[in-house]
Order: structure tokens, then sequence, then C-alpha cells
């Protein structure tokens, strides 16, 4: 199932080597669940007087009944931000473990803080 994605560049050039990433990270998603409706990103890299280089924000929001999943990875101070693919890794690992989760308290399953420990 392809799911229908959105990207929206702000404070930049739209690029198409970020927009394939991005289709390929949220493809990826799919693999966890078939009740994605739609996958909204916005990739960011607003303008920091005090700092050197580029830096990036990304915001992942994937439609679900019930509910949508939201990650805003909007830490300029951490390493790696400087880098899109980095910030897009990070994003869209956040996105899959709340995904994971939202799928096992659906089918019932107790989540990993609530396993009792043997």
């Amino acid at each position: 199932m392809t799911i229908p994605v959105q990207i929206t560049f702000r404070h930049m050039e739209s690029s198409p080597a970020v927009e394939t990433r991005v289709r390929e990270l949220t493809d990826h998603l799919g693999t966890f669940s078939d009740r994605i409706q739609s996958c909204r990103i916005v990739v960011d890299s607003p303008h920091r007087h005090h700092h050197q280089g580029k830096v990036f924000n990304v915001k992942v929001q994937l439609s679900l009944p019930g509910g949508d999943v939201v990650v805003d990875m909007e830490r300029p101070d951490r390493d790696g931000h400087e880098d899109v693919y980095v910030v897009l890794r990070d994003a869209f690992d956040a996105a899959r473990r709340q995904l994971q989760q939202r799928m096992s308290a659906l089918r019932g399953e107790p989540s990993l803080r609530e396993k009792p420990v043997v």
C-alpha cells in the first residue's frame, strides 16, 4: 500500500534527494501498519544567528484512525542536526516507535514498560 505523502520545505529550497528519502522512510513505516491514511512531513531550516551551520528541524505527522502520531524534531542543540538525513532518520525512528506502540495497544498487548521483569 502506498501512503499519500505531503512534503513541505520551509526556509530552504526543495530537494529531490530529500523527497526521495522521505518517501523511502514513509514506505518503510507502512510495513508496521496498514492503517496509515496519510503522512505530512515538514523539513525546516530556520535562520539562527548564533549557529555557524544550517540546522534542520523535521516534523512527521501520520494520520491514523483514532488519532495521529506526531514527531517534532526541533532540538538544534543536539548533535547531528546539521545533517538533514540524520534528522530525518531520527524523526522517522521516533515515529516508528510511536506507531509500534499504537499498534501494540490496539492489539491489546502490554507495552514494554508494563511487562513483568523475569
